[in-house]
This record gives C-alpha cells, structure tokens and sequence, in this order.
C-alpha cells in the first residue's frame, strides 16, 4: 500500500527540519510515543538505527527506525519496523517561502503476517489518518510550541 500527504508548517525549513531531527522533540508531536534508544550508527545519521517505543492504551508497539538517506535539511528516507509491518517514508522540506515549509511524506507499507495484511485491506484508511494525525500534531508544535494531547 502506497499513499502521500502532506502539510504546510508556518516556519523556516532550517528550523523545522531542526524540530524533526531532535529526538527530544518527538514526545510532543508523536502521541503515543514513550521512548527511542540508539542502537547503531551516529543518531540522525544514513545508516543508524534506533529501537522506537510506543504505547497506545493497552497496546505497545516496538520499531525498529532505519535512516536509509538524509539530505538535511531537504529530504531524508527511513523505514520502520514492527511485527508484520514493513514503512519506507521519503520525505522532503520543501521552502514554499522563506517562512512557509512544506513536509510532503510518501509512504509504503507492505504486511508480513495475515492479521496485519487483512488490516491493510480491509482498513487502509487507517494508515493514511495516522500520518495526517502525525503531520498536523507536527505542524501545531512547530507553529506554536504546543504538544499533541493524547
């Protein structure tokens, strides 16, 4: 399953490419998000890794982050791994004005196991909503400091 989105954030590119790539960040534009741990590589760098942590109710998920290309602050490619689910993401900052930066995200996910590809088929909308989410509690953030309620 492949799709794009996309969102205008009402800041320089230098600054919200500086707001994605400090882990520290993440906590106030991720709902869910618990905790991330360098696993190799230099952090933010081609060729890391990092282990993602998240808890959604009762629910946890563990992934592991590949960075596969950065180009920052114009673009960067990672992949996410979970249980049964495989994410490429290409993303660009793309300056639509000196204080305007469009974050346009395409997305891939492919599913290993049953469970997870009867989700991808009977609900792929779901996916796409969840990266909408993520742009927009990213883009209220980086606009106003304030972070994502969960």
């Amino acid at each position: 399953m492949k799709y794009s989105e996309s969102v205008d954030v009402n800041k320089p590119r230098d600054q919200v490419a500086a707001l994605l790539r400090d882990p520290a960040c993440l906590p106030k534009w991720q709902k869910g998000f618990v905790s991330i741990e360098a696993l190799a590589g230099p952090p933010g760098e081609a060729g890391s890794t990092a282990r993602l942590d998240y808890a959604f109710g009762k629910r946890s998920i563990t992934m592991t982050e590949t960075l596969i290309a950065t180009q920052w602050p114009e673009s960067w490619i990672a992949t996410y791994e979970a249980s049964g689910v495989w994410n490429r993401q290409e993303n660009r900052l793309i300056a639509v004005s000196p204080q305007i930066t469009r974050w346009e995200s395409d997305c891939e996910f492919r599913f290993a196991t049953l469970p997870m590809k009867l989700m991808g088929w009977l609900m792929p909308g779901a996916f796409r909503k969840q990266t909408r989410a993520y742009l927009a509690d990213f883009k209220a953030f980086a606009e106003s400091g304030q972070a994502a309620q969960p």
